[in-house]
């Protein structure tokens, strides 16, 4: 036995036997502790203490070794310890009684069990003479006085039922949300560690997403009990032992379920792997996160992508420092060549003479964002995402990819990164943040799960002059802009940012589709994996989304 094991037991306290009219007793000093035996040959109970000591100590070897079958004893000696995962055991000898082979040796045994409390009982043991030595009579009465011939004991856990993921207004989210949500199966060696468990003790545990977050709160603290079986297991078991569990609680989210259901109904119909996050500028609340398909990966809060012009929003922030205005004139031309690299619009588009910053922002020009890159140093991207929480370490109750935007090493490097690509890469829920600041003019970080947040980033807010002018720049995507056809008859108070990502090797490349926007106090970003465009494919979805919320 290890550290753990309980301290050794008290002496054994009995009177010294009468021989010949005289009282006899021998103080036996063994490994520190003093047991009391009788100075006679078939003197009572010195087996017994031997046997008990030693399995008190652990040393189920050397205690079997007091038995009239050693190898039966040490197996099952050893079962009781592993099986029903002993922590510490004591064993507290009375006094020895009868004569013959009816003599016996009581003992208390106290028990710590692992996980499961305390558990003491009465028991005793047999004594016997084999060729003139005092030995144990191995039985499994030894181990509990209700085993019998043939019989074993079993810890048995009784899980509580399990807590629920629930909606912001403590509906279940069963069937909704699945990827955030998690599964629960059989439990795999990572589950049981997260879990605190082992596989003598649970049946499941959480698997992935919230489940696997909160297993401990959702599953509780299971019971256990031991019982006596017969050797096959048919049958009922005696139950010796029970430490009641529970306190399995549910788990809030900020999810509100007709958003969520809208979030779903708009991806339900694509072939392609997407996300879909929804959240409310005001408080930072996150209330859809969908993915396509429904289970499995949690694109929405978890994936790495380009954002590709999407990211415009941030570099039209950094531009916006320097002094550049809405209503300056810039060109957008088909290509922009930055050290022999060229640059390009998607399907090589081109605005007309006389174009604005403005007009730049609201088609999604590429070219001519690029050409104002000498504004900007080669942190001044960098800089400014943080202004909009990228790069940081959230903590929002769930796993999450919180983006980066490293300081540029090059030239080059700028002007990729300037249209979200390069090195740079968000989540869904990024650029869904990204809206929101844009909406609320202040970037409060996102949050899922409010109980489990201890460490919220604190809030930023964007310079007001600047923060009403990305609004009025993401209104006219919608009023005249790349937006404009998907978002068509849809009310309120619309903004948005198309986005088309090159992802990949291939000539042309493959290309994400992006979608991020407002709509009154909520905000939501896109994405489909190799989807085309933002405005053309993305665009429709988004629509769907907000019809849906109709």
């Amino acid at each position: 036995m290890t550290s753990e094991t309980y301290p050794h037991p008290r002496p054994a306290r009995r009177r010294g036997r009468t021989v010949l009219g005289i009282t006899v007793a021998l103080a036996a000093v063994v490994g520190g502790i003093v047991y009391v035996v009788n100075d006679s040959a078939d003197a009572n109970g010195a087996a017994a203490d031997a046997f008990l000591e030693k399995w008190s100590q652990g040393d189920l070897q050397a205690a079997a070794e007091h038995t009239d079958d050693p190898t039966a004893a040490l197996k099952g000696l050893t079962r009781y310890q592993t099986e029903l995962r002993v922590g510490g055991f004591k064993a507290d000898a009375g006094s020895p009684t009868g004569e013959g082979e009816t003599r016996t040796t009581p003992f208390e045994a106290e028990v710590v069990l692992k996980d499961a409390g305390k558990w003491t009982y009465s028991s005793r043991v047999k004594l016997v003479e084999k060729d003139g030595e005092q030995l144990v009579h191995w039985e499994p009465a030894v181990l509990h006085p209700k085993a019998g011939a043939g019989d074993r004991l079993v810890r048995v856990t009784r899980l509580p039922e399990r807590g629920q993921v629930e909606t912001s207004d403590g509906k279940s989210l069963d069937g909704h949300a699945p990827s955030l949500v998690g599964v629960v199966g059989e439990p795999t060696e990572q589950g049981l560690s997260n879990a605190g468990l082992n596989g003598a003790e649970a049946s499941e545990v959480g698997l992935s997403g919230l489940q696997y977050r909160h297993q401990k709160k959702l599953a509780g603290k299971p019971g256990t009990a031991i019982e006596v079986v017969s050797g096959d297991g048919d049958g009922p078991g005696k139950l010796v032992y029970q430490a009641d569990g529970g306190g399995a609680k549910s788990v809030s989210t900020t999810i509100d379920l007709p958003t969520q259901k809208a979030a779903e109904g708009a991806l339900a119909d694509l072939e392609e792997n997407a996300a879909l996050v929804a959240i409310r500028p005001s408080t930072g609340e996150v209330v859809a996160v969908a993915d396509n398909p429904p289970s499995g990966a949690n694109r929405a809060l978890t994936g790495r992508y380009p954002p590709g012009s999407d990211f415009k929003v941030v570099s039209t922030a950094a531009l916006l420092q320097t002094g550049v205005a809405p209503e300056d004139p810039l060109a957008c031309e088909k290509y922009e060549s930055v050290n022999g690299q060229r640059f390009e619009n998607q399907d090589t588009f081109t605005l007309p003479s006389g174009s604005t910053f403005a007009d730049n922002f609201a088609q999604s020009c590429n070219t001519g964002l690029i050409s104002l890159r000498d504004r900007l140093s080669n942190s001044a991207l960098h800089d400014t995402a943080e202004l909009f929480g990228i790069g940081a370490t959230w903590d929002v109750g769930a796993a999450t990819f919180d983006g980066q935007v490293p300081v540029n090493a090059s030239e080059n490097d700028k002007a990729a990164s300037m249209i979200g690509q390069g090195r740079v890469q968000a989540s869904p829920l990024v650029m869904a943040s990204v809206a929101a600041t844009v909406r609320s003019g202040t970037f409060r970080q996102p949050v899922v799960v409010p109980s489990a947040v201890k460490d919220r980033r604190p809030e930023r807010a964007l310079d007001s002059g600047i923060a009403e002018q990305l609004r009025d720049l993401m209104r006219k995507v919608v009023s005249e802009g790349s937006g404009q056809e998907a978002l068509a008859g849809i009310s309120g108070d619309l903004g948005a940012k198309t986005g088309t990502a090159e992802y990949g090797e291939e000539d042309p490349p493959r290309t994400h589709a992006w979608f991020i926007g407002f709509k009154d106090d909520l905000a939501y970003a896109i994405m489909a994996e190799d989807g085309g465009s933002g405005g053309a494919d993305a665009g429709p979805v988004a629509a769907k989304f907000l019809k849906g919320l109709a």
